[in-house]
C-alpha cells in the first residue's frame, strides 16, 4: 500500500515551486506509482512579469524529465490566461498545439512542456497529479476497468476512454471534471489517473488516497495463479549463468545488426513467477499496459519458447531463430501502419523472456537498458492485478504505433546527448586500475564505451570503475579483480563481464610487471614470473575473448600494449624484452587468424613511461623486486638513468593510442603496429 510520506517542514510551504518540486519528487520516489520518466505534475501559482504585472503562471513538468529527480529547472512556465481559452475550441492538431503553447512560454530557457500539459490547464484545479500507478492501471487495462472503478469509487471517479494524448484527450478530462463537482479523479482507459487538490498537500494526499483504494480493492479479490502453473522448472544458479554466459553474446550480435546495443538480466523472483506460468507466452503478446511503457519497452517483448530440459544449444539455435522472426514481425508492424515521414526505429526487441533464466533488456546504453527492465517490471505488476480482475487488454496495434512514432513523443529522443563514438561498446580493460590501464578506462567511457576495470587489484579497479560511473552515468564500468596468469580467474572475469554488459567488442590487453637486471642476476623465478603475466596472461585473455566474438558474431577489437622492447631489446632486460616480443608475435598471429571473421588485432608500442605506473611503487619493491635478487633502488635508478634523454610519455599519450584502434578511425587496420615512445627511441619495426 501506498505510504503518505508528506512532511509539512520540508515541503516549504505551498504556493511557491519549491512546493511543486517536494510533492513530485514525493510521488516518483514509489515507481509503484510513477514510472521512470513518466507522470507529471503541476501548480498554478500567481507571479510577476517582466513589466511587474500580476500573472498566473502553469508550472508544469518538462518534457523528458524522472519526477524523482526533478528540481525547480525542470518544469516549464506558461501564462495561463492565454491558454485556458483554448477550452473552447472544438478540435487542435498537434502541430498546432506546440505552436501555441511555445508562445505562452512566461519564462524562457526553461524546459519544452510536457505532452500532456492541456489536461493540467483544462482542470481547474490549483494542483494537478497525473500518475500511472501499478494498481490503477491493472484498473484501465482490464475489459471490465470501467465496472470496476464505479465499484470502487462510485461517483467520485470518472471513466475516460482510451485517446492517444494530446489535445481531445486532455479536453474530455476537462469536460469531465467540470461538469460533476463530486469527481475526485479521472481513470484514463489503457493509461493511467488524475488526481487534484486546491492546495498542494490536498493534492498529494488526494493521489495516495486514491490509489490506495485501488489496491485495496486488488488485494481482497481472492488469489489464484495468477500467472498459471508453473510449467519450467529454473536451473540451478550455477548451471544458469553458464547458460547465460553462453547465449548472451549470441543474442547480444543477433540484436546489434544495426546499432550496438547493452543488455542487462533480471532475474528476480517476480520475473521467474510470470516466464514460468503456463499463461506467460499468451499474455505477453497482448501488448504494452500503458503508453509509458510502451515508449521504452515496445509493443511486445519477445517471448523464447524454450524449456532448460531442451539444453543450452537448443536455446542458441532458438535465440537466434526468434530474433530474426520478431525483426520481421516488426518491420512488418512498421510497414502496415506506417505514414509518409515516419522513419523506422531500431525494429529488435527491448525487453526479451526466456523461461527458466529471467528477463532480458536491450538499449543503446545501460541505462537505457535499465529503464525498459523497471518499466516491464510495472508491465508484470499491472498485468497482474488485471487477470486477478478477468483478463488483460491493450492498445491496439494501430494505437501502440501512434504513440511510438508521436512526434511529440520521439522529440523527447532529441534531447539525448549528440552521439559518441563508441557509444553502445564494452570494453575491457586489463591493469585497469593504474597507469595506461586506468587512462585508457578514462578516455574510452568519455567517448561512450562501457567499461570492465579488470586488475588484480580489485580495490584499485573499484576505486577508478566508480568514479567513472560517478562522472559518466548508470552502469559505465564494473571492477573485475583477475590475475591474467590464471585460467579460472580470467574465464571468470569475462564471465561477469557478459552477464553485466551481455557482450564484449574491444579488449585492452594491457596488464604489466617490470624487469630488469642483467642475464647473471636474472632468477628463474623472475623468468616465469614475468612471462606468466606478459605472455601466457595476454594469450588467455586473448583466447577468452576470441571466444566470445566468434560467438557474438560482430568482430572484435583486440589491442596489445606491448612495449618498444618488442622490436628493440633493451639493455639488461632479457626476460621482459622477450615476454613483450612474444605478444607482439601473438598479436600478429591472432591479427591473421581473426581477419576473416572482423576481429582486429592491433598493437602499441610505449617507451618510458613513468607516471601513473605501479611498477615502481613500495609494494612491487616490497614484494616482486626483492625475489629477483637485485635491490630495487638500484633496479629504480637504472630504469631512470636509461630514460633520461627520453622525451616524457604519459599514460593518456598510450590511452590516445588504444582510443584510435578502439574507434572506428581504424577500422580498415589489422595487425598494425603504434610506438608512444617520444619520438626519439627508434623503437619500430625494421
Amino acid at each position: 500500500m501506498p505510504k503518505d510520506l508528506w512532511n509539512a517542514v520540508e515541503a516549504a510551504g505551498d504556493d511557491n515551486l519549491d512546493s511543486l518540486v517536494y510533492r513530485s519528487q514525493l510521488l516518483g520516489t514509489d515507481r509503484a506509482i510513477v514510472n521512470i520518466y513518466g507522470g507529471n505534475t503541476s501548480a498554478k501559482l500567481e507571479s510577476t512579469d517582466h513589466l511587474g504585472r500580476g500573472v498566473e503562471v502553469l508550472w508544469v513538468k518538462g518534457s523528458g524529465s524522472d519526477l524523482a529527480t526533478i528540481g525547480s529547472s525542470g518544469f516549464a512556465a506558461l501564462r495561463l490566461d492565454e491558454i485556458l481559452p483554448l477550452f473552447e475550441r472544438s478540435q487542435m492538431s498537434d502541430e498546432e498545439m506546440t505552436w501555441y503553447l511555445e508562445r505562452c512560454i512566461f519564462e524562457p530557457g526553461r524546459p519544452r512542456q510536457s505532452i500532456e500539459t492541456l489536461l493540467h490547464v483544462f482542470i481547474p484545479a490549483k494542483h494537478v497529479d497525473h500518475t500511472h500507478p501499478d494498481a490503477v492501471i491493472s484498473l484501465a487495462s482490464s475489459p471490465r476497468g470501467r465496472q470496476v472503478v464505479h465499484e470502487i469509487y462510485g461517483k467520485r471517479a470518472a471513466w475516460a476512454e482510451y485517446v492517444r494524448p494530446g489535445f481531445a484527450l486532455s479536453k474530455e478530462i476537462g469536460r469531465l471534471v467540470r461538469n460533476d463537482p463530486d469527481v475526485e479523479c479521472v481513470v484514463m482507459a489503457k493509461h493511467g489517473l488524475v488526481t487534484w487538490g486546491d492546495t498542494s498537500e490536498e493534492a498529494y494526499h488526494n493521489t495516495v488516497r486514491i490509489i490506495d483504494e485501488a489496491e485495496r480493492y486488488l488485494a481482497a479479490v481472492p488469489d489464484k495463479v495468477i500467472f498459471g502453473p508453473v510449467t519450467v522448472r529454473a536451473p540451478e544458479p550455477k548451471d544458469r549463468n553458464r547458460i547465460l554466459t553462453g547465449i548472451l553474446p549470441i543474442l547480444r550480435g543477433a540484436m546489434s545488426t544495426e546499432k550496438s546495443v547493452v543488455l542487462n538480466v533480471d532475474l528476480g523472483s517476480e520475473i521467474l513467477n510470470f516466464v514460468n506460468g503456463s499463461r506467460a507466452p499468451g499474455l505477453s503478446q497482448i501488448g504494452a499496459a500503458c503508453p509509458d511503457h510502451l515508449v521504452h519497452t515496445k509493443r511486445l517483448p519477445l517471448f523464447i519458447t524454450w524449456n532448460p530440459s531442451d539444453g543450452a544449444d537448443s536455446l542458441k539455435r532458438q535465440v537466434l531463430e526468434q530474433v530474426d522472426e520478431y525483426t520481421d514481425a516488426y518491420r512488418d508492424y512498421f510497414n502496415i501502419h506506417h505514414s509518409e515521414g515516419d522513419h523506422m526505429s531500431q525494429p529488435t526487441p527491448r525487453v526479451i523472456l526466456i523461461p527458466g533464466l529471467g528477463m532480458i533488456t536491450a538499449g543503446p546504453h545501460a541505462f537505457a537498458a535499465e529503464v525498459s527492465r523497471q518499466l516491464y517490471r510495472r508491465a508484470i505488476e499491472a498485468m497482474r492485478g488485471a487477470v486477478k480482475l478477468g483478463g488483460f487488454s491493450s492498445l491496439t496495434p494501430q494505437e501502440s504505433f501512434a504513440v511510438e512514432y508521436w512526434p511529440l513523443e520521439l522529440y523527447k529522443l532529441s534531447l539525448r546527448p549528440p552521439q559518441k563514438i563508441l557509444d553502445g561498446k564494452v570494453a575491457l580493460i586489463t591493469g585497469g586500475a593504474s597507469g595506461i590501464g586506468r587512462a585508457t578506462a578514462y578516455l574510452l567511457a568519455f567517448h561512450g564505451a562501457h567499461v570492465a576495470v579488470a586488475d588484480i587489484d580489485l580495490v584499485g579497479a573499484k576505486v577508478v570503475a566508480e568514479d567513472i560511473v560517478q562522472r559518466y552515468g548508470f552502469g559505465r564500468a564494473i571492477a573485475i579483480g583477475f590475475d591474467v596468469a590464471d585460467e579460472n580467474q580470467v574465464m571468470e572475469g569475462f564471465a561477469k563481464c557478459i552477464l553485466t554488459y551481455g557482450g564484449l567488442d574491444i579488449v585492452i590487453n594491457n596488464a604489466g610487471i617490470s624487469s630488469s637486471a642483467p642475464i647473471e642476476h636474472t632468477t628463474l623465478e623472475m623468468w616465469d614470473t614475468t612471462f606468466d603475466v606478459l605472455a601466457k596472461g595476454y594469450f588467455l585473455v586473448a583466447r577468452e575473448a576470441f571466444r566470445i566474438w566468434k560467438e557474438q558474431a560482430t568482430g572484435g577489437n583486440l589491442i596489445v600494449i606491448a612495449s618498444k622492447n618488442s622490436v628493440a631489446a633493451g639493455r639488461s632486460a632479457a626476460a621482459y624484452s622477450a615476454a613483450k616480443a612474444a605478444e607482439l608475435h601473438l598479436a600478429r598471429c591472432l591479427a591473421e587468424e581473426g581477419g576473416s571473421q572482423g576481429i582486429r588485432v592491433n598493437s602499441i608500442l610505449p617507451d618510458a613511461v613513468l607516471r601513473g605506473s605501479k611498477i615502481w611503487s613500495s609494494s612491487w619493491r616490497g614484494g616482486r623486486a626483492k625475489a629477483y635478487g637485485i635491490p630495487p633502488e638500484q633496479l629504480e635508478e637504472h630504469y631512470r638513468q636509461r630514460t633520461t634523454l627520453q622525451v616524457n610519455v604519459y599514460p593518456e599519450d598510450v590511452a590516445e593510442a588504444a582510443l584510435f584502434f578502439a574507434s572506428p578511425a581504424s577500422s580498415k587496420t589489422t595487425g598494425g603496429l603504434l610506438t608512444v615512445d617520444g619520438g626519439i627511441s627508434a623503437a619500430y619495426a625494421r
